[in-house]
């Protein structure tokens, strides 16, 4: 088995494209419209979407507002430097809700950040 993506309902497709390229640095990899069912899904990530895991932004055209629920946690992304990439995050215009710093209890260095629908990623300093 392989990890493909992970699929999350956005309420304004640009601004989440935006956010995901322009903020985090991701490219867009895929993009495809379904008239028939009124939806759009847009495919985000680092590498191809052969090599890597992705994630699918699903747009419904009739939904505007999702209720996040609290069954789901976050997605994790690596980072080389995590202050400088919440420096950078917060400079382009993204939410820095967890500042920089250690995990209580431990040594790795964490911080979160939220998406324009509000789902929560978590920054890791890697090395």
């Amino acid at each position: 088995m392989k990890f493909l993506h992970t699929m999350l309902r956005v309420s304004d497709l640009q601004q989440s494209i935006d956010f995901y390229t322009k903020v985090l640095g991701m490219k867009m990899l895929e993009k495809s419209i379904n008239e028939a069912y009124r939806y759009t899904l847009v495919f985000v990530g680092y590498g191809s979407k052969n090599k890597g895991a992705s994630i699918e932004l699903t747009f419904n055209w009739d939904t505007n507002e999702y209720e996040l629920g609290n069954a789901f946690g976050h997605i994790a992304l690596g980072v080389e430097d995590i202050y400088a990439a919440c420096e950078k995050i917060e400079s382009l215009g993204g939410k820095v809700t967890r500042e920089p710093g250690p995990v209580k209890g431990g040594t790795t260095h964490i911080a979160f950040i939220t998406d324009p629908d509000g789902y929560q990623i978590e920054l890791i300093q890697l090395g």
